[in-house]
């Protein structure tokens, strides 16, 4: 909240998750959640909002047991706050859905959390092709 209003928000999440841009189901295990579809308001970005946002989530999800919280990023210019919140990079991803087909490229950035990433969203390392598919939360 800035001066009574509502400056960014954010969801977490301890059970499945569909991620829409990979096409893929988060399932965070006992003691984990996920992170997901935060956003700043538009006239409240560049002040820090999304990275204080990402702090309190994580400090609640601590007080209240979790012991692992995932989160995605995309390209975006606050995604450094991702880093600056404590968070360490697990896979990349290189997705593409063209003509009915979703294309991805799996990478792990470290070897541990890339295992335990791929886990939780039941998938692997490497090249991934198939049909293109929709879901609604």
């Amino acid at each position: 909240m800035l001066s009574g209003a509502v400056g960014g928000y954010g969801w977490l999440s301890t059970g499945p998750e569909w991620i829409g841009e990979l096409q893929l189901e988060i399932r965070p295990q006992e003691g984990e959640g996920y992170i997901w579809n935060c956003a700043t308001i538009s006239h409240h970005r560049r002040q820090g909002i999304f990275r204080s946002l990402l702090v309190g989530i994580s400090e609640v999800a601590g007080r209240e047991g979790l012991k692992r919280l995932w989160i995605g990023s995309v390209a975006i210019p606050a995604e450094k706050a991702v880093g600056q919140s404590g968070f360490r990079p697990a896979l990349r991803f290189r997705a593409v859905t063209f003509a009915g087909l979703h294309v991805m490229r799996i990478t792990e950035s470290d070897a541990q959390l890339g295992r335990d990433g791929a886990q939780v969203l039941g998938t692997e390392p490497g090249w991934h092709l198939r049909r293109s598919r929709s879901r609604r939360h």
